[in-house]
C-alpha cells in the first residue's frame, strides 16, 4: 500500500543549502589564492615606512609588522595550505586504499602485520607524529608531507581493508573467480565501487585536518619557515601586534575557520549517499 502524497514530508532544503555555502567559500577563497598570485603584489616585499598599515584602499587588509601586503600573504598562505592538505591527503587515500586491498585479498599473516602496523601508528597521536617527522628537516615540504601521510593512511587503510573483506566474501567475487576473473578486474569492478562514497568524505576530511595541522605546526615553530606565508606561522607572527594591529590576527584565524568549515560542510551533505 502506497503513502498518501499528503502524508510524504518534504525534504528539508537546510543540508542543501549548507554544502552549497561550503562549495560557495572553498571557490571564494581559491579565487582567493589565484587572483593574489597572478595580480596581487609580492607577499615577500617588505616595506618598513609602511608597517602595521590598518585597511585602506591601498593595502585592502592592511600590512604586517615588515609591511607586506596581509592579503597577498593570505593568499599565498592559501596555495601553501591546500597543495600540502590536497598532496598529502591523495598519497595517504593511495597508501591507505593499496594495502587495505592487500590484507583483505592476502589475509593471514599479511593481514595481520598489516594490521599490526597500523595499530602501532594509531596509539600515537596524529599531531604528535607530524611534529616528530618535520622535526627531523624543519622547515622542509617534503617533512611536513611525510608526516601528514604517516598519520592519515591508517584511516583508509581500516575502511578498505574492512569493507573489502565483505565484498570479497560475496557471492558476486565469488562467481567471478569461478569464471576466471583476476585480482585486478574483481578489484575494479566489485570492490571499490561499492566504497568510492566513503573514501569521498573521508578524503574530505583529510584535507581539513591536514589543513589544521600544517597550521598547527606553523604555530608552534615547526612548519614551514619565514618568509613563506602559511597560516599558522602568520598567527604566531602576529600576537606580539595583536594590541596595536589586531586586524593581523583576525585575517588569518577566520581564513582557516571558513576552510575548515567549509570542507566539512561539503563533506557531511554533498557527498552524502556518493556510490
Amino acid at each position: 500500500m502506497s503513502t498518501p502524497p499528503f502524508l510524504i514530508k518534504p525534504a528539508s532544503p537546510v543540508p542543501a543549502r549548507r554544502w552549497r555555502w561550503g562549495a560557495v567559500t572553498l571557490m571564494a577563497v581559491a579565487l582567493l589564492g589565484l587572483l593574489t598570485q597572478w595580480w596581487g603584489p609580492d607577499p615577500s616585499v617588505q616595506n618598513l615606512g609602511q608597517t602595521l598599515m590598518a585597511p585602506g584602499v591601498d593595502h585592502w587588509l592592511g600590512t604586517d609588522h615588515l609591511g607586506r601586503d596581509l592579503l597577498a600573504r593570505m593568499g599565498e598562505a592559501v596555495r601553501v595550505s591546500f597543495w600540502l592538505a590536497l598532496g598529502s591527503a591523495l598519497l595517504a587515500v593511495g597508501l591507505g586504499s593499496a594495502l587495505g586491498l592487500v590484507a583483505a585479498w592476502c589475509r593471514g599473516w599479511v593481514d595481520r602485520l598489516l594490521c599490526l602496523c597500523a595499530d602501532g601508528v594509531a596509539a600515537i597521536p596524529a599531531l604528535l607524529w607530524v611534529l616528530l617527522v618535520a622535526a627531523l628537516a624543519p622547515g622542509q615540504k617534503w617533512a611536513l608531507y611525510s608526516g601528514l601521510v604517516l598519520t592519515a593512511w591508517v584511516e583508509f587503510f581500516r575502511l578498505v581493508r574492512s569493507q573489502a573483506f565483505a565484498t570479497l566474501a560475496g557471492d558476486a567475487v565469488q562467481a567471478g573467480r569461478l569464471l576466471g576473473f583476476g585480482a585486478p578486474y574483481l578489484l575494479r569492478w566489485y570492490v571499490l565501487p561499492p566504497m568510492a562514497g566513503d573514501l569521498l568524505r573521508l578524503w574530505s576530511y583529510a584535507i581539513a585536518n591536514a589543513v589544521l595541522a600544517v597550521a598547527a605546526l606553523g604555530f608552534v615553530g615547526v612548519g614551514l619557515r619565514p618568509p613563506t606565508a602559511e597560516l599558522g606561522l602568520m598567527m604566531t607572527e602576529a600576537l606580539p601586534y595583536y594590541d596595536a594591529a589586531p586586524w593581523l590576527l583576525a585575517g588569518p584565524v577566520v581564513l582557516l575557520v571558513l576552510v575548515v568549515g567549509a570542507l566539512q560542510s561539503v563533506t557531511r551533505y554533498a557527498w552524502k549517499g556518493t556510490v
